[in-house]
């Protein structure tokens, strides 16, 4: 399993953080914050304003994880780079799916 989620008792829950005004919706793999915790860095056009950004980050994982946007909900940060993310439901495909986006790093 990746560093940056963990099995939870309803699904995944992803370590995210956020860059919002971006020129392009994206995936950009893992890093790291200088504490050390791992994060996937993740990008959408959308600005920050009125849940604006998180929708967009909801539904781009959403496609990316090829499962439904009814799914994916951040669940913490919501005003913060630095968000938590839900998958509820995810199956081994999904974890296939995170695992290579720490590969393509």
């Amino acid at each position: 399993m990746p560093a940056f989620c963990r099995q939870a008792d309803d699904g995944l829950v992803l370590f995210v953080r956020l860059t919002p005004k971006s020129s392009r919706d994206a995936i950009e793999g893992p890093a790291e914050t200088a504490d050390g915790r791992c994060h996937l860095k993740a990008r959408v056009r959308a600005v920050p304003e009125n849940g604006k950004a998180n929708a967009a980050l909801e539904k781009l994982l959403a496609k990316q994880l090829r499962v439904p946007a009814g799914s994916v909900s951040v669940t913490g940060g919501s005003t913060s780079r630095l968000k938590t993310v839900t998958v509820a439901n995810a199956d081994k495909d999904v974890l296939v799916r995170l695992s290579g986006f720490a590969a393509e790093k």
